[in-house]
């Protein structure tokens, strides 16, 4: 849709301005968004310029300018872009559908909803252990992208009635679309075991980073980044109504660049608008009272783990439990309901508000319950050098890049075997399971797989004339074999199936 709004004078100033409110104004340093905001208003909003936009209101444009005087707030263009949004909408997508960017985009459609196997990836070494199964490196035969294989054992899954659970973390995964939580690309099954194929991540765990890189614990410059993200990743998961409830230090992992991801949606409910629930779930040490006192809640146990992940960062242990400290659980749960952390002098004094305020026992008075959600934790003070919304665009360098050459997993030898799942047999009546599990390709992952990789550049290619491209064009031939992106897709699924081999492959029109 970008593409064909490019070619067309009427429609390409509203998606230029779109643009460079996304990729400018909204992502500019607060001492510079003033000098971005008169320069949108003096190209789009100027009735002398090029660019300019008579479709915008008046009183819009009038509103913009004033706000710009008084506070450039990231939000300022909000009804600018509701418009643009609106009339993009109308006429211009009606124009898209009737041309050949649109036959395209099908093509892209079809190829996404192409069956996935485990014949789609190659398989590469074990890096941990799961609940049903273990989880290996895996690669995109087609394209080369790299992701983490999560095997849940068929067998293991029965016997432990562990269906609900698996459906469910499924469900979500597929769902929640953010840059701090760890995505789903793929679901597929072989004849043992269902798979998820998740965004790898080179990092490592947090857990590991805390106390096997030197002294315990993070500066607070690091535990401070970490714990904006982790925000960010909560936040996008309460705006789908889904509660994590098990932050802890070896569920949040590190990219390859230093950036978090929230892992392991096992536990994650999704809350339906307006009500409650109530359960014992999640980690001793880290289960906020309400839980323990199985009280109802919605989104409160989220932000009191983030207080103890905060506090553990920094302390280099628990705040209600030691490390490998002996307990029984009932006086870690007596400890939670009861005692007060005590902070040492890690601590800033607003390292310790923020983590008193998260701590706080009563879920009524706790930071990110009062009525604003992630948007009250944001604006801490410990905050304060934070462009949030240059870091919810990756555009911000992390404290720490772990090392490319560094493994920050387990070694293969030290990853205990799973043991045989004797006395559970399969039978059909667990096909209407599998058959909601295994969905195929994820489509935003995907696409963005694509174009990563580069074969959306690749392959997405139009007539130099704007006439329809050979594999577009249904009244001109099949275009002759090319050795490329499809010979690698398709060369182990298609060509077999169809009974020839890979040297005998015939073209394949998208």
């Amino acid at each position: 849709f970008h593409q064909f709004c490019f070619t067309s004078p009427d429609y390409d100033p509203f998606l230029t301005l779109e643009q460079a409110l996304a990729a400018e104004y909204e992502l500019a340093s607060d001492e510079k968004r003033r000098d971005y905001g008169l320069k949108v208003l003096d190209t789009y909003f100027n009735n002398g310029s090029a660019a300019h936009l008579p479709e915008i209101p008046q009183e819009t444009v009038k509103e913009c300018k004033e706000k710009l005087e008084q506070s450039p707030c990231k939000e300022l263009f909000k009804d600018c872009k509701r418009v643009v949004h609106e009339y993009l909408s109308g006429v211009p997508f009606t124009d898209y559908q009737k041309s050949m960017y649109f036959s395209r985009f099908l093509q892209w459609k079809w190829l996404e909803r192409q069956p996935v196997t485990k014949n789609t990836f190659r398989h590469y070494r074990v890096l941990g252990k799961g609940g049903f199964g273990e989880v290996c490196a895996c690669q995109v035969r087609a394209t080369g992208k790299m992701y983490a294989c999560k095997k849940l054992e068929k067998k293991r899954i029965k016997k432990r009635k562990g269906e609900a659970m698996a459906l469910n973390e499924k469900r979500i995964l597929e769902k929640v679309n953010s840059r701090f939580v760890v995505s789903l690309a793929y679901a597929y099954a072989t004849k043992d075991a269902l798979c998820l194929v998740l965004t790898i991540m080179n990092g490592g765990d947090l857990k590991f980073h805390i106390y096997n890189m030197g002294n315990p614990g993070f500066d607070e410059q690091r535990a401070v980044f970490y714990a904006a993200e982790i925000c960010c990743g909560l936040e996008d998961l309460h705006r789908e109504r889904i509660v994590y409830r098990d932050l802890k230090p070896e569920n949040i992992l590190l990219d390859d660049r230093g950036h978090i991801r929230i892992s392991d949606l096992g536990l994650a409910v999704q809350i339906p608008e307006g009500e409650t629930i109530r359960g014992r779930v999640g980690t001793v040490g880290y289960m906020a009272p309400e839980v323990i006192n199985h009280e109802n809640y919605s989104f409160s146990p989220d932000w009191w783990g983030l207080g103890c992940l905060l506090y553990e960062m920094i302390q280099g242990q628990s705040p209600f439990r030691k490390r490998k400290e002996k307990v029984k659980r009932d006086e870690v749960d007596r400890r939670v309901r009861e005692d007060q952390e005590v902070y040492s002098e890690k601590f800033s004094e607003e390292a310790k508000s923020i983590c008193t305020m998260l701590l706080t026992k009563d879920p009524k008075e706790r930071l990110g319950c009062l009525g604003g959600g992630a948007s009250e934790v944001k604006q801490h003070p410990i905050f304060k050098n934070i462009n949030f919304k240059r870091l919810e665009a990756s555009m911000l360098e992390p404290p720490f890049v772990p090392d490319p050459r560094a493994v920050y997993c387990k070694d293969v030898l030290d990853i205990e075997q799973f043991s045989t799942v004797k006395g559970v047999n399969l039978d059909p009546t667990d096909d209407d399971f599998y058959c909601k599990f295994v969905t195929g390709s994820v489509s935003i992952p995907w696409q963005n797989e694509m174009i990563e990789t580069e074969c959306f550049k690749d392959i997405n290619v139009y007539e130099a004339d704007g006439s329809l491209s050979p594999d577009l064009d249904a009244s001109r031939p099949n275009p002759p074999p090319k050795r490329g992106f499809f010979h690698r897709l398709f060369g182990r699924q298609v060509c077999f199936k169809n009974g020839y081999s890979d040297d005998d492959e015939e073209p394949t029109r998208i």
